[in-house]
C-alpha cells in the first residue's frame, strides 16, 4: 500500500517516519518553503516529498490529511477531487463532525472514508500509543488494510463504530481536561507567580498539575482551539465545568460545609465506586517529579479544579473510566490526581477544609474561577482567534520552563504508565 500525507507538520512527520520505518512507500508535501528541511530531513529515510497534494492525492492508496483542523476544508477542496479511485482517505484531526463533513464534501462518491485520531502528541512514537480508527465508508478489505498497517507500527488500536461516539468521548478526555489545566496556567499567570515557588502547589497531586499544565502549553495554540471548538459536544462539558467550578466556589465563600460536603461526597460515590478499576498512581513518583526548590515549605491545597471536574462527571453522567479508551497522556494524570484525591479520605477532609476555611489560598482560587468563566467564554462563543491568543500569552508566561516542564512531564508519564 503507498502512503501519500498531505501536510508534514509535526505529526504528519511522525507518522510518515513510521510507516516508511515499517517497510512502506511513503510520499507527501507541505508547503513550499518547507520544502528543502523536509527533503534534508524525511529523503534519507526513504519519503519522497511532492510539491503538489493533487499528485500525492493521485498517486496513493491511502491519503492521509495532516493539517491544522481550521484548514482542512481548504486543503480537502483542493485536492480532495483528485483522489485516486478507490483509495482510502484519512483525517488526523482530533474532532471528526467537521473532517466527516468535508470528506463528504468534497471527495469522490468512490473514495473509501476510514479515519483515525492518535491519542498522543509528537513527543511520543506511535509504538504502544492508543490509537482510535473509525470506519465511516468503506468496504471490509480497505478497513482490513487500514488494521493492518497500524498494527505493523504497533500501535494500541482502539476501533470506535461510530464518529459521534468518538467526539463525545474526545470532549472529556481532551477538550475539558486541556480547558481545566488552561485555567491553572492563567491563574498563576494573572497572580503574577510560578506555582513551583509557591507552598500550596508543593507535593505529588500538585507536581502532577504543574507539569501537564507546562507540557500542554509547550505545544501549539490551534491544537487545544480545534480540538474545544470544532467539537459540538465540548462547549455543552467545558460549560458545565464552568457551572460546578462556580456553583462549589460559592458554597466555600458562603462556607456552606453541610452542602459543600453533600455535594462532594456525591460526586464521589458517583463517579469512584467500588466497581471501578483504579489507576492508582505511584505516590512516590508524583512527588520525585518537582520545579520546587523548597519542599518542605508545602501547604495544604483546596484542589478546586480537581473538585470540579468529579462534580461535572456527575452531572453529566459521565463514567471518565469509559473514557480510557481514548485516554491521552493528561486525561490519565487527570483522572488520576482525582482519584488519589477522592480515595484518601485524609486527603480529602484537608482539601475539603482547605476549600471551605484556608483564607490564605482564597486569592488563588478566585484566580482560577475567573479564569475558568474566561475559557469558558471563549469556547462558547466559538471564538478560534481569542483562544489562541489567550494560550499564547499565558504560554509566553511560562517559556523559560516549558521546555524542562516538557521533558519531566514526559518522563513522569513514562513512569506512572509503567506501574
Amino acid at each position: 500500500m503507498n502512503i501519500g500525507i498531505i501536510g508534514l507538520g509535526d505529526m504528519g512527520r511522525l507518522y510518515a517516519r513510521a510507516f516508511a520505518k515499517a517497510g512502506y512507500h511513503v510520499s507527501g508535501c507541505d508547503l513550499p518553503e518547507n520544502r528543502d528541511k523536509l527533503e534534508e530531513e524525511l529523503t534519507p529515510l526513504g519519503i519522497k516529498i511532492i510539491d503538489n497534494g493533487c499528485d500525492v492525492a493521485r498517486a496513493n492508496d491511502l491519503i492521509i490529511y495532516s493539517v491544522e483542523a481550521d484548514r482542512l476544508a481548504e486543503v480537502v477542496a483542493a485536492y480532495g477531487p483528485s483522489t485516486k479511485y478507490g483509495a482510502i482517505v484519512a483525517g488526523q484531526t482530533s474532532v471528526k463532525h467537521p473532517e466527516i463533513a468535508t470528506f463528504e464534501k468534497y471527495l469522490p462518491a468512490d473514495a473509501q472514508i476510514i479515519t483515525f485520531h492518535a491519542m498522543h502528541g509528537p513527543g511520543f512514537e506511535p509504538k504502544g500509543q492508543k490509537l482510535i480508527l473509525i470506519k465511516h465508508r468503506a468496504g471490509a478489505a480497505a478497513y482490513k488494510r487500514m488494521l493492518e498497517l497500524f498494527t505493523a507500527i504497533e500501535t494500541d488500536i482502539v476501533e470506535i463504530a461510530d464518529y459521534h461516539e468518538h467526539d463525545k468521548i474526545v470532549a472529556d478526555t481532551q477538550a475539558v481536561t486541556h480547558v481545566g489545566f488552561e485555567s491553572m496556567g492563567t491563574a498563576w499567570k494573572e497572580a503574577g507567580f510560578f506555582p513551583w515557588e509557591n507552598g500550596s502547589y508543593v507535593g505529588g497531586i500538585d507536581n502532577v498539575k504543574i507539569l501537564t499544565t507546562l507540557r500542554i502549553f509547550s505545544y501549539k495554540a490551534h491544537v487545544y482551539a480545534g480540538l474545544a471548538i470544532l467539537n459540538p459536544y465540548a462547549r455543552q462539558q467545558v460549560k458545565r465545568y464552568a457551572i460546578s467550578e462556580s456553583e462549589l466556589f460559592k458554597l466555600m465563600i458562603k462556607e456552606e460545609e453541610t452542602l459543600f460536603r453533600a455535594r462532594i461526597y456525591r460526586a464521589r460515590d458517583f463517579v469512584f465506586h467500588e466497581s471501578r478499576k483504579p489507576i492508582m498512581l505511584n505516590d512516590t513518583v508524583m512527588k520525585e517529579f518537582s520545579l520546587s526548590q523548597k519542599p518542605e515549605l508545602q501547604k495544604p491545597n483546596s484542589h478546586l479544579s480537581i473538585l470540579s471536574m468529579v462534580d461535572a462527571w456527575y452531572h453529566l453522567g459521565v463514567n471518565p473510566y469509559d473514557n480510557l479508551i481514548c485516554q491521552t497522556p493528561p486525561f490519565r494524570l487527570r483522572l488520576g490526581i482525582a482519584e488519589y484525591l477522592f480515595k484518601n479520605e485524609e486527603l480529602l477532609e484537608e482539601s475539603i477544609k482547605t476549600a471551605l476555611y484556608d483564607k490564605t489560598i482564597r486569592g488563588d482560587d478566585l484566580e482560577f474561577h475567573s479564569a475558568v468563566r474566561e475559557w469558558s467564554s471563549i469556547i462558547g462563543y466559538g471564538d478560534m482567534e481569542g483562544y489562541k491568543k489567550h494560550f499564547n500569552e499565558v504560554q509566553a508566561f511560562f517559556s523559560d520552563r516549558l521546555e524542562e516542564g516538557k521533558t519531566q512531564s514526559a518522563e513522569l508519564i513514562r513512569r506512572l504508565m509503567m506501574e
